[in-house]
């Protein structure tokens, strides 16, 4: 069955613009997520979401109660939710396998056993602006598309992307919002940023620089993060792109050199750091090819377990 606005089906494919024009609920949405400060979320309770990964909890949850992500530019968040059991899945998408990944949110929505008949599934899509290499656009129709392909009804109420979330100055163009948080327990969906963005932040960076998939992160039921056991190949010439100036960096390693954040290259310098450190993160990282496990201590802070089988 396809995607819903207000009840109604969506025609596709057409760009965000056309879209919201067609559904002032949606502009109206939309226009109000732009106005809203940005806040700051602290670490306690938080579960921060890097690019190309999932994370699905839902109420119940006793130590999770925020879902997070930010640094986005041509970059989409999701957000699915079952409104009938609270189940929520936030994911950082940027485009490199929308058809397989679509699919994986779903099914992280439906892996909650109690997915009632009462209640339905409602989508947000936040991020990307007016690109030159129209890659936010081209990322907008994608998960626009595979939403549609998906068997269940699903209502967008939330979209927010590429010229919806678009300003303009000096003649360049930036994304507006940069990060959402999702808390759990109310459904809000706000404008946010994150100081904190652990456990093992540079290792989930690397897996992704290096071109991993789409992975989950975190166990609902055990409440437990768990990282890896990951696989990569020496990245490429890491030698050569440390020794490159920042403005190489960004004019080589960003989708949008203009639109990053300040700390993008210091945040991609560390993580080529870690890749020249780790060639191959198998045996160093990862002792015994186990996972690393991290659950949430009293005061809402990540913690180390003992890693687990893989």
């Amino acid at each position: 069955m396809p995607l819903l606005v207000d009840g109604r089906r969506v025609r596709l494919p057409q760009s965000a613009g056309d879209l919201v024009r067609a559904h002032p609920l949606l502009e109206e949405r939309a226009r109000l997520l732009r106005g809203q400060s940005v806040q700051q979320v602290g670490p306690q309770g938080l579960l921060y979401v890097q690019q190309r990964e999932l994370a699905v909890t839902s109420p119940k949850d006793g130590s999770i109660s925020i879902l997070g992500s930010d640094d986005a530019t041509t970059c989409h968040i999701v957000v699915l939710r079952h409104t009938g059991n609270g189940a929520t899945c936030l994911t950082h998408c940027d485009g490199s396998d929308t058809k397989a990944e679509v699919p994986l949110i779903m099914n992280a929505i439906k892996s909650f056993s109690d997915h009632t008949q009462c209640g339905r599934l409602e989508v947000h899509l936040v991020g990307g602006f007016n690109d030159d290499r129209q890659l936010s656009q081209k990322l907008t129709h994608q998960l626009l598309s595979e939403f549609d392909r998906q068997e269940d009804d699903i209502h967008l109420v939330t979209l927010c992307v590429t010229e919806l979330n678009d300003r303009e100055e000096n003649e360049s163009h930036f994304p507006i919002i940069y990060g959402i948080a999702v808390n759990i327990k109310t459904a809000e969906i706000y404008r946010a940023s994150f100081q904190d963005r652990g456990p093992e932040e540079e290792l989930r960076a690397a897996r992704a620089l290096t071109g991993g998939p789409m992975i989950s992160i975190y166990d609902a039921k055990t409440e437990q993060l768990r990282i890896g056991p990951y696989s990569w190949t020496p990245f490429p010439h890491v030698d050569f792109w440390l020794q490159q100036d920042d403005k190489q960096i960004l004019e080589n390693l960003s989708t949008s050199p203009l639109a990053e954040p300040p700390h993008f290259v210091e945040h991609i310098r560390s993580t080529l750091m870690f890749l020249k450190k780790h060639p191959s993160p198998a045996n160093t990282l990862f002792p015994g090819n186990k996972a690393l496990l991290y659950k949430k201590n009293e005061d809402g802070l990540w913690e180390k377990i003992s890693s687990s089988g893989s």
